[in-house]
């Protein structure tokens, strides 16, 4: 498979998943410059990607970013008349950057391969129904309507895109959905996943289960 060429566009605590939809605001001159060029082109194909720690110190030039991160097309945009940027993008999978290239844009550009889910090696169906039932214990623990998650638990979808969507839509631990976003074994994803639920829900009952 070729690899790709595309922009990132590097932001802290943001994980973008395969099979999910990312609204994002672009505000920043050197994005804006980078929709402007994205839009021209068909597909609007761009990554975002988590910061390394200790970004800050660098933002404005190029400081360090994930190697794993998710890449997907720009589905929706409006451009606003200050020159700023409401978009949405849908995730379509995950790459891993190989380099950067050289460029005399404001944004940044990459090289990347894109990377597949590892088949799982044993049933995930007990897993599959953990994380359900984690859902609707996380969901009873908000007071959130109980068919909240539907759409990401759905049958008619592969276990690796049930275990994105839940971590997308409930975790909030950055550090954990890097850690999910670079975990290509699906059945070790979905355990992840499972944990990092019923971690959530006893955190939100006061370390009582």
């Amino acid at each position: 498979m070729a690899p790709l060429i595309l922009p990132i566009f590097p932001l802290p605590d943001i994980t973008f998943f395969p099979g999910t939809l990312l609204p994002l605001h672009v505000f920043e001159a050197r994005y804006r410059a980078m929709m402007v060029d994205t839009l021209q082109r068909r597909p609007a194909w761009m990554a975002v990607v988590a910061f390394k720690p200790g970004f800050e110190a660098s933002y404005a030039g190029k400081p360090a970013v994930r190697e794993i991160c998710g890449a997907g097309r720009v589905v929706g945009s409006e451009r606003l008349p200050t020159g700023r940027f409401n978009i949405v993008l849908r995730g379509e999978c995950r790459i891993r950057i190989v380099t950067e290239l050289p460029t005399d844009t404001l944004y940044r550009v990459v090289r990347a391969d894109r990377l597949e889910d590892v088949p799982p090696q044993t049933d995930v169906t007990p897993l599959l129904s953990r994380v359900r039932a984690s859902c609707r214990r996380l969901l009873e623990t908000l007071g959130r309507p109980a068919d909240l998650l539907d759409a990401a638990l759905a049958d008619d979808q592969p276990a690796g895109v049930v275990a994105d969507r839940v971590a997308a839509a409930v975790l909030p631990n950055p550090a954990l959905r890097q850690e999910l976003l670079e975990t290509l074994d699906v059945g070790e994803r979905l355990g992840r996943v499972a944990s990092g639920l019923d971690a959530l829900v006893t955190e939100l009952r006061g370390g009582r289960e």
